[in-house]
């Protein structure tokens, strides 16, 4: 039977054999799981087989969209990765915009599930109901544009999408990601690495079906009103993401987060507070609204949408500075965060010329800043020597060493070698005290916000599912807004960060960007009054699927997703500590600004945690219950994992 929205079939990929399956994904399934972060922790959890090693053939790499992708509702041109993670050995997940979503959703898919690894290096054609596995040895060592441009030379098609690994993927680096569209990457937890570990290079998408949604005409005047409504967001659109910036509040991970603000005698003294025209970021200082305009007037060479994006936030700067003349590249708020003050770097083409190399590569961003960040805090504490480093000066601030250094990563040389581990597993083996500011949840790094300041943050960077994550729940948001107390720790806080992860479980499964929450959603919005989107939303999905969705039917299915990825994690050997920061976020105050003294506490965190639990239904272990697992519908899943 023909679906709205929803192209009602899987495609199965058995690496091993060579060999491809469709099947059909029935009404009741879409209904129950929604699509995109529902679809693929469903998959994850059926196909992969529990305590897997992640690198081994065993692994399932699941790509899903949403069932608005194609259709013409607002920033609904997103896929979504999942499979076990190399870099915290829990649920690893990617998200990615651009063009590739549209054009596998054309060809007649809502998921992909790979299985098994190649004998050789292949990348996979999916060419509407074709799918050819071809030779790619030629392309192996080939960064990912290359990699593009070359695929569709070979193909004879400038339109076909390919999303594709770099070396760093090849190399197995734990946190590699996967690029699509040149700009767009699905970057976090490692889901390049798994690619890698399959011998699997790209996959190139070329799709012509239509796709039918239910309700057309309401469907074309409720996208009008969309669009209507997102013309009134030129801040993205203006600044881009760069123009996000948490400095001001004293939330800021500067040098490895031994400072959040600019403020105070030791950065005043340094580097990182020189103010001549070379080194923009420091203009953050004492107004970063000028900052953003000189990056602008300087810098910023054209700006991107994406697949019926009517925001365009992503902005290329092209950079004729030396040494790093030709450099082309996309950048945004996290990657100069990592790349910039997390690693003391405030001259803005060295971080740029550091952001092209990742995306070359295919490396994440955010974890390569905060583990190239750690070392330098190594080095500066004399607890790793020249000699280590090979004679390199690791010194905060040093943009030279901060691009060799990513090379090295990329190819597992030297040094990189290690870090290409990442920070959790690297400071375990330097050990020293090291592991006392490694900046990780999970093993997963932490992305621009300190969360000793931001004390309901740091209940979510503890317990989301993938590790220390600002888009599992984006209470920041509420924090900064002055919705909730960010100073506050109080009875509440664990279910204002259940409904917040809930919300955006729902997100990621409609698969609709998160910064169009101008158009669906305001950030200081309280809780109760969410239900009011879900009920727009759940009138946006009848119209495009036809299948009849309450709003609170919408919400209970977040639940029962977000349920379903915690089972996972419990399966894979989860337990209560992995729910938990780094010492530095307990031990070393913040020492000036706004947040002046703030530290999260261990009784406050585990406060926190036993909240959160309770509101889950959970066990004060943080395990999830039998009766709420069956309550949402998940009784196999209760069966196994369930207490």
């Amino acid at each position: 039977m023909a679906m709205y929205g929803y192209a009602g079939k899987k495609l199965l990929v058995d690496l091993n054999s060579k060999k491809t399956k469709i099947e059909e994904i029935p009404e009741a399934f879409c209904r129950k799981l929604l699509g995109g972060n529902g679809f693929s922790i469903k998959f994850l959890y059926d196909y992969a087989k529990p305590k897997i090693d992640p690198l081994s053939p065993d692994n399932v790499l699941v790509f899903a969209v949403g069932p608005f992708c194609g259709t013409l509702i607002p920033t609904s041109s997103k896929y979504i990765v999942q499979a076990k993670s190399p870099l915290t050995g829990f649920q690893g997940k990617a998200i990615s915009s651009g063009y590739w979503s549209q054009a596998f959703r054309r060809a007649g898919y809502d998921a992909l599930v790979i299985m098994g690894r190649a004998k050789k290096p292949i990348y996979l054609f999916i060419d509407d109901n074709v799918v050819e596995f071809r030779d790619a040895t030629n392309l192996w060592g080939k960064d990912c544009w290359e990699t593009e441009n070359i695929i569709r030379e070979t193909i004879g098609d400038d339109n076909v999408r390919v999303a594709a690994i770099g070396p760093a993927g090849e190399n197995l680096v734990r946190y590699a990601c996967i690029t699509n569209d040149r700009n767009r990457q699905a970057g976090r937890t490692g889901m390049g690495a798994v690619m890698g570990s399959k011998q699997m290079k790209a996959i190139v998408v070329r799709g012509s079906k239509s796709i039918q949604v239910a309700k057309l005409d309401e469907l074309l005047e409720l996208c009008k009103e969309l669009n209507e409504k997102a013309k009134d967001l030129i801040y993205f659109r203006d600044k881009g993401t760069t123009g996000i910036w948490t400095h001001q509040k004293g939330a800021l991970g500067i040098r490895n987060y031994q400072y959040n603000t600019f403020e105070g005698p030791e950065l005043k003294s340094g580097d990182i507070r020189k103010m001549d025209d070379s080194r923009p970021i420091n203009r953050w200082v004492d107004d970063y609204e000028p900052a953003v305009e000189w990056l602008k007037k300087h810098y910023v060479h054209r700006t991107l949408a994406c697949g019926i994006c009517p925001i365009a936030c992503d902005h290329v700067d092209y950079i004729n500075d030396r040494p790093y003349e030709n450099t082309v590249v996309g950048v945004e708020y996290e990657t100069i965060y990592a790349l910039g003050p997390m690693c003391g770097v405030t001259y803005y083409p060295g971080v740029a010329k550091a952001a092209e190399l990742c995306d070359r590569f295919g490396l994440d961003t955010i974890s390569t800043g905060v583990v190239v960040a750690w070392f330098m805090e190594c080095f500066e504490k004399g607890i790793i020597t020249l000699e280590d480093t090979e004679g390199l000066e690791l010194t905060f601030g040093n943009h030279e060493a901060l691009v060799e250094i990513i090379k090295k990563i990329a190819q597992r040389k030297g040094f990189g070698n290690l870090l290409a581990e990442g920070t959790k597993a690297a400071s375990e083996k330097i050990g020293k005290g090291s592991e006392h500011f490694a900046m990780h949840s999970k093993g997963l790094e932490f992305p621009g916000y300190d969360v000793r300041g931001l004390k309901t943050m740091a209940l979510a960077f503890a317990v989301s599912t993938r590790g220390a994550c600002h888009v599992r729940s984006q209470v920041y948001y509420d924090e900064f807004s002055g919705v909730i107390d960010r100073f506050n720790v109080e009875k509440g806080r664990g279910e204002f960060v259940a409904d917040k992860e809930n919300l955006q479980t729902v997100y990621d499964s409609l698969m609709l960007c998160k910064f169009s929450r101008g158009i669906y959603i305001y950030s200081n919005m309280h809780i109760d009054k969410y239900k009011d989107i879900y009920t727009k939303w759940a009138h946006m999905y009848n119209l495009a699927t036809g299948i009849p969705l309450t709003g609170e039917e919408l919400r209970t299915a977040g639940e029962r997703i977000y349920n379903l990825e915690k089972a996972y994690n419990v399966r894979e050997g989860w337990t209560r500590k992995d729910d938990w920061l780094p010492p530095r976020v307990f031990k070393d105050p913040i020492l000036w600004g706004p947040a002046k003294g703030s530290v999260v506490t261990e009784e406050e965190l585990n406060f926190l945690l036993d909240d959160y639990y309770s509101s889950r239904g959970w066990t004060e272990d943080g395990m999830p219950a039998e009766k709420k697992l069956i309550e949402l519908g998940l009784n196999d899943v209760a069966k196994e994992v369930g207490v």
